[in-house]
């Protein structure tokens, strides 16, 4: 059967077939266990195309089920995609053996919901051949869906318009309804140039009388209320536009209508007050009055300003309900929005509502929760098990420093005293993750290279000896960078690669030789703080333990840049006495003699040259970015690049390894800050995404943030993502708690930023007000107060300043600290009624009173 499986793999469709009618029914089925078998050995094991065809001929030709078949052709490296569906009903009406039907809803069942289409087609073929009902899964409606726009280059149907193609097709009165049932289908029909082709296709077969509106209707009505992504709800709002429900249809679905008002997204409940309005007064008015209770709390401006709208006219209309109509509106006072809160007031007024009088009482401060200790680094790990399932949860992930630090801990510990139990249990979970399959020989300064060095060193004694010689050359090269002296000694070239990459690659070097060792205690290093700081008591333990054993100079290098500033002279004299070497470092740090403290410098740098034709990135590039370059101070030594950062736009890359800054210098936050302030500028000028999220972790972190952390909380409230937003809000809370937030210095960078026109300055309004609402009422006075001068200044003042505006008059009346505003008089002097002068009006008004 050579010349079989030969032509099998060239995809010769004929010759598989002409090998098969040559064999009786028992032949047949000898043949095919030969071919599951060829199937699963096969080295280069992909079936595309033709290929794809002739391995289906063959199924249906020698298998016995067509569960059997279907097992083999669901395979993930089998493409049905391009596969022919003709030859193989051909093959199995001729053997009469293999059910096309059971094998059509056998393989529908296995369609990938990510990629229904890669067999879709395909599917569809055998079903319309046997003309049975087709099976209405999840994955066969969305590539149904698919199928709408995309068909096969080789298909009778290709030029065929939509609308001929769906009034003919056998199965839209089956899928119809499913459609407004499945789950993000509505992606797949955002297709056509405006995303509209299947609307407009769908409300004409309505009108043609081919399907029944009354029941398309109601499926969009039940698709909104489910909700979906809003990019797989835009077809269905299209629909509704499109269909143009009448009247009674609104009041026939009133209830429906007014919970899309209440609880639907932007677009939805759009749609639905839109739709309402135009019902005229076919819903039942109290119904409609408890509803826009619900919208006047949205935070969609155009949405409440409609309902005002709304509930002006119903109030004209209806004047014996004037005055409830007129409470309705009164409940709108509170919106965010102060232009809303005057519109609601005037309106309530107007239609007889009379606020009952308040006694306002200022608040002078912040209303925070006290700040939280950090809490204790997690025990270290002493069984071989736990480790596995440490390591095993974080393969293919990023690595947070708490758990890295972890790991290695456990690594040196049971690979020293566990060495074959550790290898044993270790090595089937990175084969499993194909961990260091990827890694590049010649890769030496690579963090994740490294690190998949030393775990496959743990589970694998011959991969130890194949990574030593690297260890070794990692290590004599920095021979040459010790930490100390930091002055008086000789200048050393700065490294090449960033001080993360150097001290780590460094770290797992030392760790991977440590591996050869016997009941090893542990990393000197090792975090007793969930941000990365070792106790200083605690280091002396160690060291003490130790008695004359070596002491790794790598281990003890970071173990040192982890312990908090401060001098302790007490503590000092005991590891001094311990007659050491270690204790004599520990001792000096203690004393003072650590790392100095860099000189930073606030710069604005442009757009670098493009590299090249293809310069991948620089599209994304801004014109500009502000950052702070730091340096040595002036006879300081900076052998590890620590202290340096450049004046450059995009910095050093860290391979997706920033968030360890933290835990490596937890008593440096602003000069941690300052290293990573290229990737918190990325989240707010490039759109990336969780760029800004390590800022929790480093207001955690202490020392002095300087304009480096005024930066990166000012990029972070402007992040492009929410999650990187929420993250700069975070730390901007637990900073304001502590006292250690500099409120004036993130305002001033802020509005400096939002002015250059380097950040988009409407999205810092919704943390900031989340900040209000949190009680960081003075912090954010106190933020805004500096951030409003340079934006006042501004030839434009940048959009989104009217809302600082009005969060700043809110924050001064709240907190009745006044704080002068340059630049806010000469503002409202220039009179008009735009929301710009208003506002500033509004804030000159507040810090008058």
């Amino acid at each position: 059967m050579t010349d079989f499986f030969e032509s099998l793999v060239r995809g010769d469709v004929a010759a598989v077939r002409s090998v098969l009618h040559a064999l009786d029914e028992p032949a047949r089925r000898a043949l095919g266990d030969e071919l599951i078998d060829h199937v699963r050995r096969r080295r280069d094991n992909w079936w595309w195309g033709k290929e794809a065809t002739a391995l289906a001929v063959a199924a249906v030709g020698t298998l016995s089920t067509a569960a059997k078949a279907a097992a083999l052709l669901g395979r993930r490296s089998v493409m049905l995609r391009d596969a022919d569906p003709e030859p193989v009903i051909a093959e199995a009406r001729q053997r009469g053996v293999i059910s096309l039907a059971d094998l059509a809803f056998r393989l529908a069942e296995r369609l990938r919901r990510s990629q229904p289409w890669e067999g879709w087609h395909f599917t569809a073929g055998l079903l319309l051949a046997e003309k049975v009902a087709p099976p209405t899964g999840d994955a066969f409606v969305v590539g149904w869906a698919h199928a709408m726009w995309w068909q096969r280059p080789h298909g009778a149907q290709q030029h065929t318009p939509l609308l001929d193609r769906l009034r003919a097709d056998p199965f839209l009165d089956v899928l119809l309804p499913r459609l407004f049932e499945v789950d993000g289908v509505g992606a797949e029909l955002s297709f056509g140039g405006d995303g509209q082709a299947v609307p407009r296709v769908l409300a004409e077969l309505t009108s043609e009388g081919r399907l029944d509106r009354t029941a398309l209707l109601d499926g969009v009505i039940g698709r909104l209320l489910r909700g979906d992504r809003p990019g797989a709800l835009r077809p269905f709002l299209a629909l509704h536009e499109q269909l143009g429900p009448t009247s009674d249809e609104v009041a026939a679905r009133g209830s429906a209508y007014l919970r899309l008002l209440a609880d639907g997204p932007g677009p939805v409940a759009g749609l639905a007050q839109r739709a309402l309005r135009a019902s005229g007064g076919d819903v039942e008015l109290e119904s409609v009055l408890d509803t826009a209770r619900v919208v006047l709390g949205r935070p969609e401006k155009a949405l409440v300003r409609a309902q005002l709208s709304w509930l002006d006219r119903l109030a004209r209309q209806n004047p014996e309900r004037a005055a409830d109509i007129g409470e309705v509106l009164a409940s709108g006072v509170e919106h965010p929005a102060a232009d809303l809160r005057d519109r609601a007031a005037a309106l309530a007024q107007r239609h007889g509502h009379r606020p009952v009088a308040t006694v306002t009482v200022a608040v002078a401060g912040d209303e925070l929760p006290p700040p939280m200790s950090p809490p204790l680094a997690p025990p270290p790990i002493t069984e071989v098990d736990e480790l596995v399932e440490e390591v095993s949860g974080l393969i293919a992930r990023r690595w947070p420093a708490p758990a890295l630090e972890r790991v290695l801990d456990g690594l040196v510990r049971l690979g020293t005293t566990e060495r074959d139990r550790l290898a044993t249990a270790l090595l089937p979970v990175l084969r499993r993750g194909q961990v260091g399959a990827y890694d590049h020989i010649w890769a030496v300064f690579n963090l994740s290279v490294q690190l998949h060095g030393v775990l496959l060193a743990a589970a694998a004694p011959a991969e130890a000896a194949m990574r030593r010689d690297q260890w070794s050359g990692i290590l004599s090269q920095s021979l040459t960078r010790t930490l100390r002296p930091f002055w008086d000694r000789p200048a050393v070239e700065p490294p090449r690669q960033s001080a993360l990459t150097l001290v780590y690659c460094a770290r797992l070097a030392e760790i991977g030789q440590r591996l050869d060792g016997r009941d090893d205690p542990g990393l000197l290093a090792a975090p007793t703080s969930a941000t990365g700081t070792v106790d200083p008591t605690a280091l002396y333990e160690r060291l003490a333990a130790l008695g004359d054993r070596p002491v790794w100079r790598w281990d003890l290098t970071q173990a040192l840049l982890r312990l908090p500033v401060g001098v302790d002279e007490v503590l000092a004299a005991r590891a001094a006495a311990l007659g050491t070497m270690a204790g004599d470092e520990l001792a000096r740090w203690l004393r003072g003699d650590v790392l100095p403290v860099p000189v930073h410098r606030v710069v604005t740098v442009d757009r670098r040259e493009r590299r090249g034709t293809y310069d991948f990135g620089y599209d994304r590039l801004p014109i500009r970015r502000t950052v702070v370059a730091s340096s040595p101070p002036e006879g300081a030594a900076d052998p590890l690049g620590l202290l340096t950062v450049p004046a450059q736009m995009d910095g050093h890359g860290h391979g997706g390894w920033e968030d360890l800054w933290p835990a490596l210098l937890p008593g440096h936050r602003g000069l941690v800050a300052a290293h990573l302030l290229p990737a918190f500028a990325s989240a707010a000028q490039e759109d990336a995404q969780e760029a800004a999220t390590i800022l929790p972790m480093l207001a955690e972190c202490t020392g002095t943030g300087g304009p480096a952390l005024d930066l990166a909380l000012a990029y972070g409230l402007c992040a492009r993502h929410e999650v990187d937003r929420v993250a700069a809000l975070d730390a901007l809370l637990m900073l304001a708690a502590s006292g250690e937030l500099d409120a004036p210095g993130v305002g001033g960078q802020l509005g400096a930023l939002a002015a250059d026109s380097q950040v988009t300055l409407t999205r810092a309004a919704t943390p900031l007000r989340d900040a209000v609402s949190a009680g960081a009422r003075l912090s954010v006075w106190r933020l805004l107060a500096a951030a409003l001068p340079p934006l006042l200044a501004a030839p434009t003042p940048p959009r989104g300043t009217p809302d600082l505006l009005t969060l700043a008059a809110e924050t001064a009346s709240a907190t009745g600290v006044p704080i002068e505003v340059p630049g806010l008089a000469d503002m409202v002097a220039r009179g008009g009624t735009s929301r710009l002068v208003t506002e500033a009006r509004r804030l000159a008004t507040a810090l008058a009173a």
